[in-house]
């Protein structure tokens, strides 16, 4: 058998998980995702993510690639893990899988990433309140818009970065789109090149302060310009973020 590189795309409800990555003795969607690959790949494997997600936080496209020297047609692999991992929690869920050159990878390779975050700015679902961050106060779409135009752009954003995460080389990234839109729940929609620990996290509560009247929309600028994490609003909860989509040509 040839070494082959396979790309998944990969949907899941993070409410019990410790998050993509593996963690010792704590449940992951990498270590769920590994288990079901080992089995009908015939050995070990190592799915490597696209985006680190946080416990808590869904994806409807998450993407990991994988290598190996295994027999099982790519066009089977979705059906047969998927089999492996309703065994389970049923909570994490292969949509697809495509063949890939050698040498690619989920991560390294990915062009830009587009998040959404959703926002319940209404009474409380009791069932919901796992996916959708619950504001019962009013939010001022209006002024949120104009905040988030004063993020979009390559900038410094080393004021949307929370502590802990990876260290990175630098804090420059470029944000291309940011999008508010009032359906069933608000959604803030975040494309961007790359984001640093939690960043989406931190925008979307920002534009939230915004929205409350405690961050007047013009001052946005140069909380950027401060890269002062103190300066920014508070990080928005891990559930109401959802990983939408991976690019790798372009958006």
């Amino acid at each position: 058998m040839i070494e082959r590189n396979i790309l998944l795309t990969i949907e899941y409800d993070g409410t019990d998980f410790c998050g993509w990555q593996k963690q010792p003795g704590k449940r992951s969607v990498q270590s769920e995702i590994e288990r079901a690959l080992g089995v009908i790949c015939g050995g070990e494997i190592k799915a490597n993510g696209a985006s680190r997600t946080d416990a808590g936080v869904h994806a409807y496209g998450q993407r990991a690639s994988f290598t190996g020297e295994f027999g099982i047609p790519t066009d089977k692999i979705v059906v047969a893990a998927n089999n492996i991992l309703r065994r389970g929690a049923d909570d994490a869920r292969i949509v697809s899988a495509e063949e890939k050159p050698i040498g690619f990878h989920a991560r390294f390779d990915a062009k830009a990433k587009h998040y959404i975050y959703r926002i319940s700015n209404r009474e409380l679902v009791i069932f919901r309140r796992n996916y959708a961050y619950h504001i019962s106060k009013p939010l001022d779409l209006n002024s949120m818009k104009e905040a988030a135009n004063h993020i979009i752009g390559l900038r410094d954003f080393k004021c949307f970065q929370a502590t802990g995460g990876e260290e990175k080389k630098t804090t420059v990234r470029t944000i291309y789109d940011i999008k508010i839109a009032p359906r069933r729940d608000l959604l803030i929609e975040v494309t961007g090149d790359s984001f640093l620990y939690n960043m989406v996290r931190i925008i979307a509560g920002t534009l939230v302060d915004v929205g409350l009247g405690k961050i007047h929309p013009a001052v946005v600028p140069l909380i950027i310009e401060s890269k002062d994490r103190q300066n920014a609003g508070h990080t928005a909860p891990p559930h109401g973020l959802y990983l939408s989509e991976v690019y790798y040509d372009g958006i």
